[in-house]
């Protein structure tokens, strides 16, 4: 029950700022929820991946680099879902940023049960 709600709660957070921020956009509800499934799966499969090849310039950026990889977990969601646009990589690098900060908050309405 408590996965739905997150990703309940990240749906939301994708339809909150796609209507805030201009380079990103989102046709559907249900394009928002599969949005958030999609990212979650991306997140748990490849960004460790990434994370692994990338380590050694991650070290030298001390963890900076993460960002951008985010930013391509963005993009690479972009590209698998049809209704789910984001312009370039700032933009999907703003929306990252965003994102987790408003899952975040979000999410700390949950623990309060």
């Amino acid at each position: 029950m408590k996965l739905i709600l997150r990703i309940l709660l990240s749906a939301l957070a994708v339809v909150i700022l796609a209507k805030v921020l201009p380079g990103v956009g989102v046709d559907t509800y249900t394009t928002a929820i599969i949005v958030a499934i999609v990212l979650s799966l991306l997140n748990f499969i490849v960004k460790p991946i990434l994370v692994i090849l990338t380590l050694p310039v991650t070290i030298l950026t001390l963890g900076l680099f993460l960002l951008i990889i985010n930013a391509i977990i963005i993009l690479l969601a972009d590209n698998l879902i049809t209704g789910f646009s984001v312009d370039n990589i700032w933009w999907a690098l703003l929306f990252s940023l965003l994102l987790s900060f408003l899952q975040s908050i979000l999410f700390s309405l949950l623990k309060e049960d």
